[in-house]
């Protein structure tokens, strides 16, 4: 009888380890399994392209088939907001969910307390770095302009395991630059001069490296922040690009060269740049569709800040839309640009959001999508209930906030739900009720005076003191 007993606990114990065996096997078969289902990741960023440059948005005259493609399969966001109205701050508030009150680079490099550049430093936490922890392969390739000094807040410091573009902003001002980084290496590229515009136009380059980093990474997840130089000024492209826009009648926009080498007619240039780079982003979709990696890919586009190229005295583009302003505003047209997001079979085709989001919410939504939190305290709320149709669970922003300083500054903006405040500096704060005036023309601050007071409250408790970009009238720093 005993021998029976232990002959069935042996038994007992051969089944509960094959069990566990299974088991384990089992939990490595689902882990395995959620990580091949992490979504690579596509951040594409557009600079200088106002929310009116693309078809799927009203414009008539540019030609952006394959950016309007995937606004058709995929989402629009009609209230997306960016970190700034300028390059550099906007590109910080993106990088580390944090809105310009909270942002260690609240301005672009010169106009700083001290005229130091501030860069990005150990301390910031980047998407990058989130996403490695999740497994990620991770590289950027164009404009970073987060690091002017060359130092912590160089990429690959940063979170990124490949880095090709321009650390800087003022070699990026160019197209024909003498020099471009890969990784922290410096590479001559033989025969450019960025005065004659000789050699090799960046923005293939930038392409190429994109289509590299794809082909080298796509089998396990990746996060790609594609950030290209186009439309920025100077407006420079090769002739053949220009081609279709020829001989269409446009009145000629003589550009004069200067600091930025541009070519001599403006708006078929312009449009020849949006083009190239719609045609270029076409290209990488054929390219993850034959990868066989498209269906769990989510690809953004979007822009770093308004248009600066359409002359609102004399408009020939619309590029702002219906807004007010420009580049380095704080009203409409300098904030709120083009967005879609594209994920085939998990965002629904020919959808439109109105939820209200920005630059600092995409560090929590890819952190979601890779299935982790953040790990620094941040501004931004996960926009991925919205892109998967889950409304229901969408959380709100209770409001928005930007500064700035450069110019005119400083200035000040809180978005609310439809209600929109502006502060100059020194000036009482503006109103604006973007659901009857997405314009901004009717200031209805004395109507309202409870909702003014309210927005300005939130405008005068939403930021830290920063010692390089305090709120008061700057003037340039001369090198």
């Amino acid at each position: 009888m005993k021998q029976l007993k232990a002959f069935n606990i042996v038994l007992l114990t051969l089944a509960l380890g094959i069990v566990s065996c299974k088991t384990k096997q089992a939990d490595k078969q689902q882990q395995a399994q959620e990580v091949t289902a992490k979504p690579n990741i596509i951040f594409i960023l557009a600079d200088d392209l106002g929310y009116g440059d693309v078809g799927f948005n009203g414009q008539d005259k540019i030609k952006t088939p394959n950016i309007d493609k995937l606004a058709a399969n995929g989402m629009i966001f009609t209230n997306h907001y960016t970190g700034s109205s300028v390059c550099g701050p906007s590109r910080a508030v993106l990088m580390t969910g944090k809105h310009t009150g909270h942002s260690t680079v609240r301005g672009n490099p010169r106009w700083t307390a001290s005229g130091t550049p501030v860069d990005i430093n150990a301390e910031d936490v980047t998407v990058a770095e989130e996403l490695k922890r999740a497994g990620y392969t991770t590289g950027i390739v164009g404009k970073w302009g987060l690091a002017e000094n060359l130092a912590d807040g160089l990429p690959n410091k940063q979170g990124f395991d490949y880095f090709y573009g321009f650390n800087q902003h003022s070699p990026a001002h160019h197209y024909y630059p003498e020099s471009i980084f890969e990784n922290e290496k410096r590479i001559t590229l033989d025969g450019n001069n960025p005065q004659t515009k000789d050699g090799q136009h960046i923005h293939y380059l930038i392409t190429e490296k994109a289509t590299e980093f794809i082909d080298k990474n796509h089998k396990e997840p990746f996060f790609l922040y594609l950030s290209y130089t186009m439309p920025h000024f100077e407006l420079t492209i090769l002739e053949k690009e220009k081609e279709q826009y020829k001989n269409l009648g446009w009145p000629k926009r003589k550009m004069k060269p200067g600091h930025y080498r541009h070519d001599e007619d403006g708006h078929i240039t312009y449009a020849a740049m949006v083009s190239t780079m719609d045609r270029d982003i076409g290209n990488l979709v054929k390219q993850l569709e034959n990868l066989d990696v498209a269906d769990n890919t989510l690809i953004v586009f979007t822009s770093d800040n308004g248009h600066e190229y359409d002359d609102l005295k004399n408009e020939f583009f619309n590029s702002n839309g219906d807004f007010k302003g420009h580049k380095r505003d704080l009203y409409e047209g300098g904030i709120h640009t083009p967005f879609v997001a594209y994920w085939p079979n998990q965002i629904k085709a020919g959808s439109t959001t109105h939820h209200i989001s920005a630059f600092w919410d995409f560090l929590p939504t890819a952190c979601e999508l890779a299935g982790i939190k953040p790990s620094d305290k941040i501004d931004g709320i996960s926009y991925l209930p919205t892109l998967l149709g889950q409304n229901d669970k969408q959380q709100k922003h209770d409001y928005l906030y930007w500064e700035f300083n450069e110019r005119e500054g400083p200035i000040q903006a809180v978005r609310q739900n439809n209600w929109k405040a502006v502060k100059f500096d020194q000036k009482p704060v503006e109103l604006y009720d973007l659901n009857q005036d997405i314009s901004e023309q009717n200031n209805i601050a004395d109507k309202h005076p409870e909702k003014a007071k309210e927005l300005l409250s939130f405008i005068n408790n939403s930021r830290t003191e920063h010692p390089e970009f305090p709120l008061v009238k700057k003037t340039l720093k001369k090198k």
